[in-house]
Parts: C-alpha cells; structure tokens; sequence
C-alpha cells in the first residue's frame, strides 16, 4: 500500500522536525501543510525532508484540505492517508498501529484514541477530556457513532475520504469525517495510542477563546449532520 501523511502545522517550528523524523519510512510522502506559521515551521520541515505546502488562511480542516488537493494532483494516488499533529504529542512510531486494521482489510478508518491509551499527565486538559466525552456521547445517541475519541492522529483509505467531500475548515474537521464515516456506511475501528504533552502551548486548549471556539464548532457540526 502506498501511504501519504498529511500535517497541518502552524507556528510548530520546536515540534514539526521530531514528529517528522520519528514517522516510520514505508511513508511515501510527507506533507506538512504551514498555515499561515510566522516562525521557521516551514524551514524545519524542509530540513526535515517533507513536502511542504503553504495555506495562507489559518484554519486545522483548511489546511487538511490543502494536503488533499496536493495528492489529487499525483499521478499516483496513496491508498491510504495518515493525518498527525506537529505539535509532536502523538508517537508517530505508533502509525504502524493505527495502520494495521487497514492492512487486515478490517477497516476503511482507524482512529488513534487517547482515551484508551496512556496519557502523559497534564497531556490533555479538562476540557478536552470532556469536550471529547460529550461528543463522543452525542455521537452515539444520534448516530449510534461507537467512538471513545475525536483524536486527531488517524488513517482513512483514500478512496473512502474522497467519498466523504470534507467541507470543514478549522475545528469541526475530525468530527465530520466520523459523523460522515459512519452516515455512509464506512467500516471503522479504534486503536489505542500514547499522548504526551505537546511542545509549546496549545492553539486551541490553550486559550479560553480556542476551546470555547472549538467546543461550539463541535457541537455545531453535530447538529448539523444529526
């Protein structure tokens, strides 16, 4: 299978370069997406080896977008699509993890729950973990979605996101492709992953107008495909 790695990475210059040199090396391309970064994001990820692409408006689903367009236009497609964080909180060795019930021909999406891996004291705040919780909850009541976490660190084959037409272009993105997964009939597991706290601080659970941000957008979204 050909695997592409997708990156959003905004003002990540500390992280991005371990998060890349840690993925493992059957990955074909690794793209990190800088958006809108003001410090060396994107020279780090050059060093580092990746491809990098520039998304101009600020925004996690814009720039998920972009690296999708990036690999439409490859003449030949990945098989599989793997999206990570720069903030270097997930264990990018881990990918092989998130990857084999895809390889087992047992999923079409694999998410990465923090919820039932280990987590790094102080790795996740308050709000996350019930922010997670309640969406989570929603999910299932209205969706009868069985997820434990919207964790960000995921696999999906290709042909089944392009299925999916991913509109979201900042915090709404992973809830979305779990709402649209299971609305169309993807087959779908969770695998646990280990989470350390991230370098630097956190754009979203790091301020109040990011989680209350975030929080809404999520709840929305819910709404919006109940």
């Amino acid at each position: 299978m050909l695997i592409d790695v997708i990156i959003p990475a905004f003002n990540e210059a500390n992280a991005v370069g371990k998060v890349i040199a840690e993925i493992p090396a059957f990955v074909r391309n690794i793209i990190v997406v800088n958006n809108n970064s003001n410090d060396d994001t994107r020279k780090v990820s050059l060093n580092a080896g990746a491809i990098v692409l520039d998304e101009p408006q600020k925004g996690y689903g814009k720039a998920c977008l972009k690296g999708i367009a990036y690999l439409e236009g490859l003449k030949q497609s990945p098989d599989v699509v793997v999206f990570l964080d720069a903030d270097y909180s997930d264990y990018p060795e881990e990918m092989v993890n998130i990857l084999e019930p895809i390889f087992q021909d047992n999923a079409d999406m694999v998410i990465g729950s923090r919820a039932k891996g280990s987590r790094e004291y102080g790795a996740m705040t308050l709000p996350q973990v019930f922010g997670n919780w309640l969406a989570t909850k929603l999910m299932f009541k209205l969706f009868k979605a069985d997820f434990s976490d919207l964790g960000p660190f995921r696999a999906i084959r290709w042909n089944k996101l392009k299925a999916l037409n991913m509109q979201d272009e900042d915090y709404g993105w992973t809830i979305e492709m779990q709402i649209k997964a299971v609305k169309n009939g993807l087959s779908y597991t969770e695998v646990p992953v280990n989470y350390r706290k991230r370098i630097g601080v956190s754009k979203v659970s790091g301020t109040i107008k990011g989680v209350f941000g975030a929080g809404y957008k999520i709840l929305w979204t819910i709404w919006k495909y109940r």
